[in-house]
């Protein structure tokens, strides 16, 4: 297999025995066995074909800011999406189609753009329905694979299709947003396998001081009431049903907490931070003992939001 992709470079970068605490916002983390990253929808089609053939784990990795891999590493395959993935652009509208502010804009973007990048683009556009989405500290398809939200927005509310490939890399596809089946922190390809090479999204015209106003509140917002000064993986938990995940951490006397290099936020109990020095295994000893704690005192379970791999 490493024969196989060491015969690929000229194609493709090709890296083995990769740390991945380089590549995931946590900065803790064991090597992967290779990381490959595509730099077209041939590569990345071969790149799974290969993969798929030779019966080796293997997964897509974004930005890299909702995962973690433990310290005993991942004897797999990553794939990351190069340059070409990271295109965005605003679809024209058709002839004799109204341009009025009522009428929805479709965008396309890549799926390795990060949705900082495409926040931006969009203000520059004036296109508004984006602004809850710009302060997530992810890729663009990474987004849509989790239906990330915030601030009362999510991924589903402007997404009309994906295109993708199988997870096996025989056939392109377009998946609309009924068959993505999104709901909260969830998506079909969390099960298939399949993956996301870009997104379309309905989005309107919008005035742009409003729309960067609105950005720059959020911003704001995140900035004074998140630990955004230390690695983590945003918030460590999914919302409970009927609760806060960061309200039960805070009730059962968490915030704080520590093991080794790793703590629970003394800003936000819901988000699980490295202080320095932290270990995958201290982060992952946190949220055992922070879902222990919490299940012990109030009988609910916590769900961790961030991926573990490994």
């Amino acid at each position: 297999m490493e024969k196989a992709f060491a015969e690929r470079k000229k194609n493709s970068q090709v890296l083995f025995d990769v740390p991945m605490s380089q590549y995931t916002s946590f900065r803790a983390g064991g090597n992967a066995a290779a990381l490959v990253r595509a730099e077209s929808m041939e590569d990345l089609k071969l790149a799974l074909a290969m993969v798929n053939q030779a019966g080796v784990s293997s997964m897509v990795l974004g930005n890299g800011s909702n995962t973690l891999f433990k310290d005993s590493g991942y004897d797999g395959i990553v794939i990351q999406l190069g340059d070409y993935f990271n295109q965005m652009s605003v679809i024209p509208t058709m002839a004799g189609q109204s341009s009025d502010e009522e009428t929805p804009v479709l965008v396309f973007s890549g799926a390795a753009m990060l949705m900082s990048s495409l926040a931006k683009f969009l203000l520059r556009e004036n296109l508004t329905g984006f602004e809850f989405a710009s302060g997530i500290p992810g890729s663009v398809g990474g987004a849509a694979f989790m239906n990330a939200g915030a601030y009362g927005g999510e991924m589903k509310d402007i997404l009309v299709c994906a295109h993708g490939v199988s997870r096996d890399g025989s056939i392109e596809k377009i998946f609309t947003a009924e068959e993505l089946e999104l709901s909260y922190r969830h998506s079909v390809l969390m099960e298939s396998g399949d993956i996301i090479t870009g997104v379309m999204l309905r989005l309107q015209r919008g005035n742009h001081q409003e729309i960067s106003v609105k950005m720059k509140e959020l911003a704001e917002k995140r900035n004074s009431k998140q630990p955004v000064q230390y690695p983590s993986a945003g918030s460590t938990f999914k919302r409970p049903e009927g609760y806060f995940a960061g309200k039960l951490i805070e009730d059962a006397d968490l915030k704080g907490v520590s093991v080794g290099g790793a703590q629970v936020s003394t800003l936000h109990s819901g988000f699980v931070i490295n202080r320095g020095g932290a270990t995958a295994t201290d982060i992952l000893d946190v949220i055992t003992l922070v879902q222990n704690t919490v299940y012990d005192r109030f009988g609910v379970k916590l769900e961790p939001e961030v991926r573990i791999v490994g």
